[in-house]
């Protein structure tokens, strides 16, 4: 029985990754997650230079879901390859995806050329649809943009080029530009534009009025969204948005695809739920004669 799936020219022992954003806001807390039983993880998104983000409340908890507005704060990408130094052998040694946000196609090839330099990237993520940050919406909803920086950032990068993307009403047009353009796979999809009210405030809960709806709620859609990548691009998948059990990992593996990452449900249950998802992905694999996991990628359609 195999659960190893490849992403592009990368090969991963199951197909449950950290999504950025979560824990992967430290070196440690990566290396932790892969421990526990993630076939990849992702860092939190990088930008060339540190930002503080937005000032609280960042984050709102639903119930079946949460609003986040953290703004992409992160130390900037010089800062967290300089924490990666005293556990380097051991980073270097597990699959790492380093997400990269940016204002400018300058500011993505910046970061992307001292993360490759750096030797510790296994794949390299574009956030190109942050939902709660202004200036990185020109990206996400501009197919030509969206099509130069990753063929900019490709022409530099020996690693795979992940693109992540949210949901814009042209989505699978910029999805078509980024394929050209030299994307070895498309994550999908980011956390949805939205926002909550304090009704005795009478004024919204985030301080940035906006954030990206992230968890249960969010995953029939991203479901969908990927459904219809894999029905127009012949491209590797990796599907994101409300994972909690081993039922939503095979749901959007017969949707089209061959990995998933799980964000807010780790936030919520902890490391334990990537070994508890991989016992009940081999049960379902011995029920159904599965030998491999990778005959399911795009059965349901």
């Amino acid at each position: 029985m195999s659960l190893a799936v490849n992403i592009s020219s990368l090969t991963i022992r199951n197909p449950l990754m950290l999504a950025s954003g979560v824990l992967g806001t430290t070196p440690s807390m990566l290396l932790k997650a892969y421990k526990a039983g993630a076939g990849a993880v992702v860092t939190k998104s990088l930008t060339l230079t540190p930002r503080a983000g937005n000032v609280n409340p960042v984050i709102v908890d639903l119930g079946y879901g949460l609003i986040n507005a953290i703004g992409l704060a992160n130390p900037g990408v010089h800062r967290f390859l300089e924490e990666c130094t005293s556990i380097r052998d051991e980073l270097s040694n597990i699959p790492v995806v380093f997400s990269v946000a940016g204002f400018r196609i300058e500011d993505y090839v910046g970061a992307v050329k001292i993360i490759v330099e750096s030797g510790l990237a296994k794949a390299i993520e574009l956030n190109l649809s942050c939902p709660h940050v202004a200036e990185t919406k020109a990206f996400s909803e501009d197919p030509k943009l969206a099509g130069r920086v990753v063929k900019e950032v490709c022409d530099i990068s020996p690693v795979p080029v992940f693109v992540k993307l949210g949901f814009e009403s042209n989505l699978l047009s910029v999805a078509e530009s980024v394929v050209k353009h030299g994307a070895s796979a498309i994550t999908a999809i980011n956390t949805i534009r939205s926002m909550a009210i304090d009704i005795r405030a009478k004024r919204p809960v985030l301080s940035s009025i906006y954030g990206g709806l992230s968890g249960p709620s969010l995953k029939p859609i991203a479901l969908r969204v990927i459904y219809d990548l894999y029905e127009n691009f012949e491209i590797p998948l990796i599907g994101v948005g409300g994972v909690n059990t081993w039922m939503d990992v095979i749901e959007y593996m017969l949707a089209g695809a061959r990995a998933v990452q799980i964000g807010t449900a780790i936030r919520k249950r902890g490391l334990k739920l990537f070994k508890e998802i991989i016992r009940g992905i081999e049960n379902f694999m011995e029920e159904e004669g599965i030998r491999d996991l990778k005959e399911i990628v795009g059965a349901a359609h």
